[in-house]
């Protein structure tokens, strides 16, 4: 058998998901054959994993000016992306110019001008780029996606989704680059994108019109000192202010965050563990959403980032009648432990309430890994050769482009105070 060489630029937090399981479990259909980064403390501690954790060998390191001599010395068949948000376009689009398929990290990128740029490079090149929303493979979503396309509450009007980030999980994306609404075009877009994708799945449609409000109304240094603070430091780790702060990150008391982030910054000078009432947050903490689909539903959607327990609960009412889920995942740090946690489950439930018989509990199979046991089925339709999907969740680089695009519609009426039509921002 002919294996797929790979080749992974950005080897940060979320780089080990796709690289750990390729060396791990693919091996006869996968290779790993080259790894880019900005900084070589990073690559060096992720060919660390790959030998120690692994017991795969050292591969060759480039840095991100050598990405093209990479893929021109390496040969590698797919590219994946898991670079800072704002910088996906780049790696996307030139690893296409030169000949590879792509597979990005979501958000597939941060605003209407990027995401106008990779669909002109995919008709450019024809070469082909997935999105992985891991989120569609977990169980209880995919059984959600069952019910509406089985009709069960007949045809969708109206979906109230409310997505609650905590103050572990939550709190850290006011902690790192992604507080930099630059670096990831805000929660609407690098986390929301999940959720509107998950929408445009289960109803098997498009947004249409979006209009949003949102603030940063807990994180940063204004909010903090609202609420009587008087005590701030710039960062955790060694701060003797960050030794009582229940929302500090101390690099040095985790091997893994020390490795690729603490000892990595004297090249870059990436802090991993700034402090979430520092001054410098350009991103929303409390967002409300309302989008119109092309089919005429209608969501409600609102994300907060502070909230005491991690989870969501969505509400999908219908002709014939109403599906009830309520979802609680176990809270994590990215990069802080193990990849099976992250988004992994502590509770769910799905109740249906048909418009004139008595309400029922779904059954949901178990799923077994992170999100919800989404990742290890995701990862299998990835390495391994995909099975016939009646519920067709590999997603496409429309499926990235439609999910972002509803966020970066928000963003803009954030800013606007106008609804904004979303086949206005790019042309397919």
């Amino acid at each position: 058998m002919t294996k797929t060489r790979y080749a992974i630029v950005g080897t940060g937090g979320r780089a080990e998901f796709f690289y750990g399981s390729m060396v791990k479990d693919f091996r006869d259909t996968s290779e790993l054959v080259a790894i880019c980064d900005i900084n070589q403390t990073r690559m060096n501690f992720t060919n660390g994993l790959l030998a120690n954790k692994y017991e795969y060998h050292a591969v060759p390191t480039y840095k991100a000016d050598q990405f093209e001599g990479m893929i021109r010395q390496e040969k590698p068949d797919t590219i994946i992306v898991t670079t800072v948000d704002r910088t996906h376009h780049t790696y996307i689009i030139r690893a296409m110019e030169l000949g590879c398929d792509v597979i990005s990290e979501k958000p597939m990128t941060v605003d209407e001008e990027k995401c106008q740029e990779i669909l002109d490079a995919i008709k450019r090149t024809g070469k082909q780029l997935r999105v992985t929303f891991n989120y569609r493979y977990a169980p209880h979503n995919t059984k959600i996606r069952e019910l509406i396309m089985d009709g069960t509450i007949g045809d969708v009007h109206s979906v109230h989704f409310e997505w609650l980030l905590n103050t572990q999980h939550g709190a850290d994306y006011f902690r790192r680059w992604h507080r930099d609404k630059r670096n990831g075009g805000g929660l609407l877009v690098h986390k929301s994108t999940h959720h509107f994708d998950l929408v445009n799945f289960w109803l098997g449609t498009q947004p249409e019109t979006v209009f949003a409000m949102g603030d940063l109304m807990f994180y940063g240094k204004a909010n903090a000192e609202k609420r009587g603070e008087t005590k701030f430091y710039q960062r955790a780790t060694g701060n003797a202010y960050a030794k009582e702060d229940p929302f500090a990150l101390h690099l040095d008391s985790n091997p893994n965050l020390k490795g690729l982030y603490l000892d990595a910054e004297h090249e870059d000078g990436y802090q991993r563990d700034q402090s979430v009432f520092g001054d410098g947050i350009s991103i929303e903490d409390t967002m409300g959403v309302m989008v119109r689909y092309k089919n005429k539903a209608i969501l409600t959607y609102s994300l907060n980032a502070y909230l005491p327990w991690e989870g969501f609960s969505v509400n999908i009412n219908g002709s014939k009648g109403r599906i009830e889920m309520k979802v609680v995942e176990k809270s994590y740090v990215n990069a802080g432990g193990e990849k099976a946690d992250e988004g992994a489950l502590e509770g769910k439930t799905i109740t249906v309430f048909p418009m004139f018989a008595a309400p029922y509990q779904v059954e949901i199979e178990e799923g077994v890994g992170g999100h919800g046991g989404g990742d290890p089925v995701l990862l299998k339709d990835i390495f391994d050769k995909p099975s016939d999907d009646r519920f067709k969740r590999a997603a496409s680089h429309v499926d990235g482009a439609m999910s972002i695009l509803t966020g970066i519609a928000g963003n803009i009426s954030l800013r606007t105070g106008q609804p904004v039509a979303v086949d206005k921002l790019v042309k397919f």
